[in-house]
């Protein structure tokens, strides 16, 4: 029996966020900059499209936009939430989440991942993680 894939597809739009100064705290990235990026990302679009297992995500915000495609199942590179090159590999962790390990290119840091979930009442909910820190955020579809 072939395996249902979920459909992350559409716009999304942030309703609450917990941890994130704490993840980039963690992350060392410094007070004044903290500070920016808090604010610049209290209110995210992500938009993703889908063509079966494989997901293109925009994420725009008041200071930047960032995008990344890739393929469950497949290592892809991107960067990590303060900026630093990584190896990422994302895979179904289960039905309807995907979890993705990342592994800096060079330098030193903090183990970093992500998960993307959609629940069962239509939220997706985004998890990043650095070391023991653990950022979550939820979105609804616009």
């Amino acid at each position: 029996m072939e395996r249902k894939i979920p459909d992350f597809a559409g716009t999304w739009e942030m309703k609450s966020s917990e941890n994130f100064e704490e993840l980039l705290k963690a992350l060392g990235v410094n007070v004044m900059l903290r500070k920016i990026a808090v604010k610049a990302a209290s209110k995210p679009l992500v938009e993703i499209t889908q063509d079966g297992e494989t997901l293109s995500i925009k994420t725009s915000t008041t200071v930047r936009t960032t995008h990344i495609t890739f393929t469950v199942g497949q290592e892809f590179n991107e960067t990590t939430v303060d900026g630093r090159p990584c190896t990422s590999f994302p895979r179904w962790e289960t039905d309807s989440k995907i979890s993705c390990e990342q592994t800096l290119q060079k330098g030193e840091g903090p183990k970093t991942s992500w998960t993307r979930e959609l629940t069962g009442e239509g939220k997706l909910i985004l998890t990043m993680r650095a070391d023991d820190v653990i950022c979550t955020r939820i979105y609804e579809r616009q």
